[in-house]
Order: C-alpha cells, then sequence, then structure tokens
C-alpha cells in the first residue's frame, strides 16, 4: 500500500503547487500588465519503485505572455505597448526588468515612472521631464512636456524563458533575453490581467477537487494499511 501512498502524495503536492498558481492568477486578473503563471506536469517512473505506478510532478511553471484586455481610461499617461512589447523599468536593486503594467506617473523629483520604477529610455537613462509642464506619451512612445519632446519610452521585447520578480514585473529567465525594440503604444488605455477571473475560478475549482481527491486517496491507503496489520494480528 505504500506505493499507493507515495503517488497520492505526489499528486497532492503537485496540486498544491497549481492551486497556489491559479490562486494568484485569479488575484491579479484586474492588475495592469499581471502575466499568469501556467504550471506544467510531469509523470516518472520512481527507482527501485513498482513499474505500473507513475508518480506526478509540477516540474516547470510558464509565465503566458500573451496580451490581456484593455480598458479605456483618457489618461494621457496610461499606455499599451503595442505587439507584446514591455517598457523597460530601473528596480530598486538597480537592476533592469520589464512590465506593461502602463500606468504611468510622475514622481517628486519628475521621473517617469511605473509602479514606482523609473521608466528607461532606449540609451537605458532615467526619463527626467522639467518643472511645471503637462507630460503626454505619443503613439510612437515619444515623451513630451508642453510641446517639448524630452524622450522616448524604452520599449524591449522578451524572447525564450522569462521569470517573474513582481507581480507584474518580469526578466529573462536561464537561457532567454531581451531586445530592444521599436514601436507603438495605445494612449489612454491601460491592459489588464491576461488571467481572466472566470477562467481562474474553474481552474482553482477543478484544482481543488484534484487535490482533495489526492488527500482522500492517502487517507483511503492508510485504512488499508491498518486492515491489512490487524488481519495480520488476528492470524
Amino acid at each position: 500500500m505504500a506505493d499507493g501512498i507515495y503517488v497520492s502524495m505526489c499528486g497532492a503536492v503537485a496540486r498544491a503547487e497549481q492551486l497556489d498558481a491559479v490562486a494568484d492568477n485569479l488575484a491579479n486578473a484586474q492588475t495592469p500588465g499581471f502575466k499568469a503563471a501556467r504550471p506544467a506536469f510531469e509523470s516518472f517512473l520512481a527507482p527501485g519503485a513498482a513499474q505500473d505506478k507513475r508518480y506526478a510532478a509540477a516540474v516547470a511553471t510558464g509565465i503566458d505572455l500573451r496580451p490581456g484586455p484593455t480598458q479605456r481610461t483618457g489618461n494621457a499617461l496610461d499606455v499599451v505597448p503595442e505587439a507584446g512589447m514591455f517598457l523597460t523599468v530601473r528596480t530598486a536593486g538597480g537592476g533592469t526588468a520589464y512590465t506593461r503594467d502602463g500606468r504611468l506617473t510622475l514622481d517628486p523629483d519628475r521621473r517617469l515612472v511605473s509602479d514606482g520604477r523609473p521608466l528607461l529610455s532606449p540609451r537605458g537613462e532615467p526619463i527626467v521631464l522639467p518643472p511645471d509642464l503637462e507630460a503626454r506619451v505619443d503613439a510612437a512612445g515619444r515623451v513630451w512636456a508642453g510641446d517639448v519632446e524630452v524622450a522616448a519610452l524604452g520599449l524591449a521585447r522578451l524572447d525564450g524563458p522569462v521569470d517573474r520578480v513582481g507581480p507584474s514585473l518580469l526578466a529573462p529567465g536561464a537561457g532567454g533575453r531581451a531586445l530592444p525594440a521599436e514601436g507603438a503604444v495605445r494612449s489612454g488605455e491601460l491592459e489588464l490581467g491576461n488571467a481572466g477571473a472566470l477562467e481562474a475560478s474553474i481552474q482553482l475549482v477543478s484544482a481543488q477537487r484534484a487535490y482533495e481527491a489526492s488527500l482522500q486517496a492517502i487517507q483511503t491507503y492508510r485504512q488499508l494499511d491498518q486492515r491489512a496489520v490487524e488481519v495480520a494480528r488476528v492470524k
């Protein structure tokens, strides 16, 4: 019976990881720029175990880069990069990361920021606007202060694996890279998370039921083991 318990335990662990990912997707369904996590599962034969049993495991969690739905805001500093491109930002640690969270604002130093992180130009420099002038971003990704062009948004395309380093913040993973790109943006709009609330809710219920089934299987195998021990004692 021990093999059955181990198979069920592996299934429960894999489903627990799926539950964490789906719950995070559901919680961020309306978060601008959020990209859903998609766990990948694999079955395997355990060394030395019975060869008629397969064990499950969550082997990787990929990030779904498909665009999410957009929402019209009319704000001149809300942007959606076209063609799946990402805005380039500087992290608190001084590194570079990428986001589609287009809620741009000006910090006290008049730097253009996304969620508090400075936006970078194609040259990798923070975009600073002069005082007392209204800021806007045009369709070509150029940043204006009044009638003066200040800089352009640094846009990039992510190629290969990516890692999430914040709720709406990504960085190239092992073997991945960020390629500088030129392109357009849509002003006055925001892109929301690409995990639909209905889809994530259905996945959450399905994963929860599968997790509970694995726990029930573990309990059943334990009861069978206990009965086998009691029968052996009687004999």
